[in-house]
């Protein structure tokens, strides 16, 4: 994604080995429960907390992660998959393809990728193999989506997938005041604003080139 494809993984390398049934359970508890904990509390929440929300002891969270940015590597991945599981599904199961990109929008920001992208260190591995794969499948999927948007002509033609995932990241991304506590409701709200706007025919001509995920990848 953009913020989130631009901005992540560790360094670790190498694929991981087979797992029994219960051990990858508990892997997937500890990596559900780091993107929560991180999301309400930020990167440096405790691994103590995120093992407790994970229902599982510490030693059973280092068994998995060596350290936290193996952990971020890991969510960051788990949050792409999820994201691009997202898109496939919306193309095929909508048989109208506008429709098709609504309910891919809408259920992307579950996946609150503006909250976690701030959260990702500097110390991360930008360029590593899974992350690469994982974003290529990630762009792949939501330019399959707006493609067909764009096909069947409900998509208006100035828009690129950069300028899709701004909309997202920045309507997820918490506000730096506690007292908007409540902000969540009012997001797929703004996002059927952003959405009704995509639509042709377009009433306004956009300033500057639409954006592409390579405009919006972090530099290091």
């Amino acid at each position: 994604m953009a913020a989130t494809t631009a901005c992540a993984t560790s360094g670790k390398e190498g694929q991981q080995p087979r797992l029994r049934a219960d051990a990858l359970r508990n892997r997937e508890r500890i990596i559900a429960a780091a993107r929560e904990t991180m999301v309400e509390f930020g990167a440096e929440v405790p691994l103590d907390e995120i093992a407790r929300r994970a229902g599982v002891g510490n030693a059973t969270l280092y068994r998995h992660f060596a350290d936290r940015l193996e952990l971020i590597h890991y969510v960051t991945l788990s949050v792409m998959s999820r994201t691009a599981d997202r898109a496939e599904s919306a193309l095929a199961e909508e048989s109208d393809a506008f429709q098709a990109l609504r309910r891919f929008v809408h259920a992307a920001v579950e996946e609150r990728i503006g909250a976690l992208c701030p959260l990702l260190s500097d110390g991360v591995d930008r360029d590593h193999p899974e992350l690469l794969a994982a974003r290529d499948r990630l762009e792949s999927a939501v330019e399959a989506v707006m493609g067909a948007a764009r096909d069947s002509g409900q998509l208006r033609t100035d828009i690129a997938v950069g300028d899709l995932m701004v909309a997202i990241t920045q309507l997820t991304r918490p506000l730096p005041s506690s007292s908007c506590m409540d902000f969540d409701r009012f997001v797929h709200r703004h996002l059927q604003l952003f959405l009704d706007g995509l639509q042709t025919p377009a009433r306004s001509e956009l300033p500057g080139a639409a954006a592409t995920l390579e405009d919006l990848r972090c530099r290091s």
